[in-house]
């Protein structure tokens, strides 16, 4: 049973995490569910529908709707499954990765700029050495 400090700096925690993830995700211009396929598909390479819904843990026909939302925008292609003709692979087109990336950019951007404006230096060393811990936490 964690100490009632240990559970009084969770809350605070979670709150605080809540509300950054909040605000960040203001900058986005990909909806969250792409954006996690696509970030999915960055990371793992080619998968198929039914692997992307395994790994962002929803149902196949979800995902179906997401990919399709996806090449219609053609920031994935499909292409056959290399050992299984009845299987389709889908990866990040070229146009995918760019928007990937400025996603990606748009977030880290304002928050850079964020710490930057509000953090003494001080703070900005001890927010460094705080990211280490909660990245220790995140794969506890």
């Amino acid at each position: 049973m964690p100490t009632s400090e240990a559970a009084a700096i969770a809350a605070e925690l979670r709150t605080a995490m809540g509300k950054l993830t909040r605000r960040v995700k203001h900058e986005d211009h990909i909806p969250l569910g792409q954006a996690a396929v696509l970030g999915a598909l960055d990371r793992n390479g080619a998968m198929t529908t039914s692997d992307l819904a395994a790994d962002q843990r929803v149902r196949p026909q979800s995902m179906a709707r997401s990919v399709g939302l996806l090449m219609e925008q053609n920031l994935i292609t499909r292409r056959a499954h290399p050992t299984d003709g009845r299987k389709s692979l889908v990866e990040l087109s070229d146009a995918g990765r760019a928007a990937l990336e400025a996603e990606r950019n748009r977030r880290a951007g304002w928050l850079a700029q964020a710490i930057e404006a509000e953090l003494t230096d001080e703070e900005r060393a001890l927010l460094a050495r705080t990211a280490a811990l909660l990245e220790r936490l995140a794969t506890r």
